[in-house]
């Protein structure tokens, strides 16, 4: 090996993990933290732990039920109109709408053509 060139190899570093586990390993670093340990890891406890640590999951969760609580309400809105022949929901008038519009591209195409014949 050469000389001076190469990281202070320590042999004895403390691993700290977040459920207060230590270990001790060689590496060339002076101190490790670590948010999972062969202590904690599902794979060797075979308890399920969520490792949560921006919030991830409680955002998740309340997308979920904001998303839950709209379908059950337009389900609501659905059934309620199904007695009323030939009423839509608003989400499905709006879909109707875009569908019978000409295209944007075909708009612009036609604009093209007028603005050629008139050179």
């Amino acid at each position: 090996m050469k000389k001076d060139i190469h990281p202070q190899y320590n042999d004895k570093v403390k691993v700290k993990c977040s459920c207060g586990a230590e270990h001790e390993i060689g590496t060339t670093a002076q101190e490790i933290k670590v948010e999972i340990c062969s202590a904690c890891h599902p794979l060797y406890t075979g308890n399920k732990r969520f490792v949560d640590t921006a919030g991830r999951m409680d955002k998740f969760q309340q997308r979920l039920n904001k998303s839950k609580k709209i379908q059950d309400d337009l389900e609501k809105l659905r059934s309620s109109k199904k007695s009323e022949p030939d009423s839509k929901t608003e989400p499905e008038a709006k879909a109707e709408e875009i569908k019978t519009e000409e295209p944007v591209a075909d708009k612009v195409d036609e604009k093209k053509d007028q603005s050629s014949e008139s050179k």
